[in-house]
């Protein structure tokens, strides 16, 4: 599936999810990361990237089992907004 693009502000890192809020207003969770997103940006420990401004790319996969779930990737990550 082709990956989509928003702008998204970083809000927190709990429980494995990472959170951010899109322009319309929605939070969402985003159970994986690419790995070379991680080395550039600590979501889990930098408390100084909440509440940033990102430009970021993300995909789902469905996950075929008996509940059927959707897991969202981060495959592109790039901060807008350093202050």
């Amino acid at each position: 599936m082709k990956p989509r693009y928003e702008t998204a502000i970083f809000k927190s890192h709990k429980n494995g999810f990472y959170t951010f809020t899109l322009d319309n207003g929605v939070d969402m969770d985003f159970e994986e990361i690419h790995p070379q997103i991680l080395m550039k940006f600590d979501l889990k420990h930098d408390k100084n990237l909440i509440n940033k401004v990102f430009h970021l790319a993300y995909s789902d996969d469905i996950v075929d089992d008996e509940d059927d779930f959707i897991i969202f990737r981060i495959e592109y990550l790039e901060l807008i907004n350093a202050n």
